[in-house]
């Protein structure tokens, strides 16, 4: 054999080992660059799932009830699992390392956040790691606005990173704003050398810190390139801002987690709405790059395409899912593709080279505007494939089944009351909007499993009940909105649950070759209604799913503070475990450095009566 084929040999079994180290950690929020959330571990099957316990657990010890500090806290983070070693990150923007199999703490890095600042949330999901094959790095944003790189092995800064060991990402962007909050509560995404970031701004107002997205060097943290998301005057998008209104526009940010094509050297963005949510007579115009979704070279941030879902968003609908990237079938060719799904439940599927859909999106004529100065967009998006993932039109017979007690005080609420569906306009008088802003899809995200091209969403089933209110003279923005019941802009009955029929909350599998639904099941249950013997009902949940080769789809997310595994083919319910308190967040799982046991990590302190600090891992005994 001469030395040319034995190279390739070599080459061949090193990559056959990188893939195998990669495929026991998780080494992205998503598990991958492209959010699919998939792992190829399978220890854990359908034959042994109903089987697992907790094999540790491990409390950060930073939490808040909202008494002592400005505000509460949600433990929403997704631990990475690198090099033997577990990172997690803390509502307070701390960082800490453990040891994965024990959960031993082998570091902690805290950036001393300003606990005093006035934030709408304590929250971070998790940091990025970064490597250039020689050294490594963790890469985390914190809620007040700074972006460390910090040694993977004992979690000091780098000092030569930024300045004085640290990126101050209000420079370029909130100078004006002293007083507005601007922040990170997503991880940046990373490609090769580049650390691309989104950020959390302020949202309540018309003007405050800009969104724009940025790439830095992940070695010195220069400013390398940024990307206007509010389009100006001689930019592309920038006639869709009339009057001048894009600037010092708050909001169009990526508050959630962007994706990278690694191959191809692409960023997708998800962007959000503009401030102020609901009212928009101060942005005329489509408001290019809100609610779009955007594909950067990550290497320059030059536009490369976009499309944007919702043209001047009144609903504070955004894009709140990160982009999962996927390659699926269609007459025998494979096609690289991108998907986002959204608050407004729909989701949308491009070609994630060209722009192009996948399926075709047709402009649908929506109802107008009867607030003074507002000027609705005449169409919005719909897409013909994939359906609906979450219910999007209303009417009085879909009232609230669960007692005549609950149903007769929701029908009460309607009098007088302007009823709608997605895109329906908040009005001067009570306005039903279809889905509300927390309901459809969310930060969760979707999981892709890219052996079957299934695709999993889980969603909320919760309607908006609001109004426009005249602003006194002088205020920022001529209208607000206003809650139209006890529920505040929830439609719920007296007990606060959901004024419709369930489901409350749906977990649904995709064939993402077709478009079609795969299967649906509820996701989540009321004890309190089962106790009366009304069967699951769904419930309201916040956080994503994590798909394996073992057959199994984990996911906890629900309100009612389980943590459940379904088999992933029929969306038969599984396994389901009483956590400590509800877990808005997303697992992951990985394999022990040293005992090759499989593991599975679920954050649990989301935003609920009870409020909790704990990591729960759990395996087979």
């Amino acid at each position: 054999m001469n030395d040319h084929k034995w190279l390739k040999i070599l080459v061949a079994v090193a990559l056959a080992a990188s893939s195998c180290i990669y495929a026991q950690e998780w080494r992205a929020y998503g598990g991958d660059a492209g959010g699919t959330r998939y792992s190829p571990l399978k220890q854990i099957d359908l034959s042994n799932v109903n089987r697992l316990k907790v094999a540790w657990s491990f409390h950060t010890g930073d939490m808040s009830d909202g008494t002592e500090l400005a505000a509460h806290s949600s433990f929403e983070a997704t631990p990475l699992v690198v090099d033997g070693l577990m990172y997690i990150t803390t509502p307070f923007s701390r960082v800490i390392a453990l040891d994965p199999e024990t959960g031993k703490q082998v570091w902690a890095f805290d950036p001393k956040i300003d606990k005093d600042a006035t934030v709408p949330l304590y929250v971070s999901r998790g940091a990025a790691w970064s490597t250039d094959g020689k050294s490594s790095r963790v890469i985390v944003g914190t809620l007040d606005g700074r972006l460390y790189s910090l040694d993977p092995k004992t979690g000091k800064p780098d000092e030569k990173f930024g300045k004085n060991g640290f990126v101050d990402l209000r420079l370029g962007v909130a100078e004006d704003f002293p007083d507005k909050h601007l922040g990170m509560t997503s991880p940046p995404a990373i490609y090769k050398n580049v650390v691309i970031c989104g950020s959390i701004t302020a949202d309540e107002v018309p003007k405050g810190p800009r969104g724009d997205i940025r790439g830095y060097d992940a070695v010195t943290g220069k400013l390398l390139w940024t990307f206007h998301s509010a389009a100006r005057p001689g930019e592309f998008g920038g006639d869709t801002w009339l009057l001048d209104s894009w600037k010092d526009r708050s909001a169009v940010n990526a508050w959630s987690n962007l994706s990278v094509d690694t191959q191809r050297g692409i960023v997708y963005v998800p962007l959000t709405s503009p401030g102020y949510d609901y009212y928009g007579g101060d942005r005329k115009g489509n408001d290019l790059f809100s609610d779009s979704l955007v594909a950067l070279d990550a290497t320059t941030g030059k536009r490369l395409w976009h499309y944007q879902v919702i043209h001047h968003d009144l609903w504070d609908y955004d894009l709140p899912s990160q982009p999962t990237l996927m390659d699926i079938k269609q007459d025998g060719k494979t096609i690289p593709a991108v998907v986002v799904e959204t608050k407004s439940g729909l989701a949308f599927v491009f070609n994630r080279v060209t722009g192009k859909p996948i399926w075709p999106i047709n402009e649908v004529p929506v109802p107008a505007s009867d607030v003074p100065g507002e000027q609705t967009s005449p169409t919005q998006p719909i897409p013909s494939k994939p359906a609906s993932i979450a219910r999007t039109t209303f009417t009085p017979e879909d009232l609230t089944n669960i007692s005549q007690q609950a149903h007769d005080y929701c029908a009460g609420l309607l009098n007088g009351a302007t009823l709608g569906g997605t895109y329906t306009p908040v009005g001067l008088k009570p306005t039903l909007f279809w889905p509300g802003s927390l309901g459809g899809a969310n930060w969760g995200s979707g999981s892709f499993d890219p052996t079957t091209h299934l695709f999993y969403i889980n969603t909320s089933e919760i309607g908006n009940f609001q109004y426009m209110a005249k602003s006194p003279e002088g205020s920022e923005v001529a209208y607000r909105s206003r809650g139209a019941s006890k529920g505040g802009t929830k439609f719920v009955d007296q007990d606060g649950y959901p004024c419709q029929r369930p489901p409350w909350g749906v977990l649904t599998a995709i064939d993402m070759d077709t478009g079609e639904f795969k299967w649906r099941s509820t996701l989540g249950v009321v004890d309190a209604l089962t106790a009366k013997g009304i069967p699951p009902t769904g419930i309201s949940n916040l956080g994503g799913s994590l798909v394996t080769a073992g057959g199994l789809l984990f996911i906890a997310a629900t309100n009612d503070s389980r943590f459940r595994a379904f088999d992933k083919m029929t969306g038969k319910e599984l396994w389901t475990v009483l956590l400590p308190a509800v877990a808005h967040a997303t697992p992951m799982t990985y394999t022990g450095p040293k005992n090759r046991k499989q593991y599975i990590a679920i954050s649990v302190g989301g935003i609920g009566k009870k409020i909790t600090d704990e990591l729960v891992v759990y395996a087979l005994p």
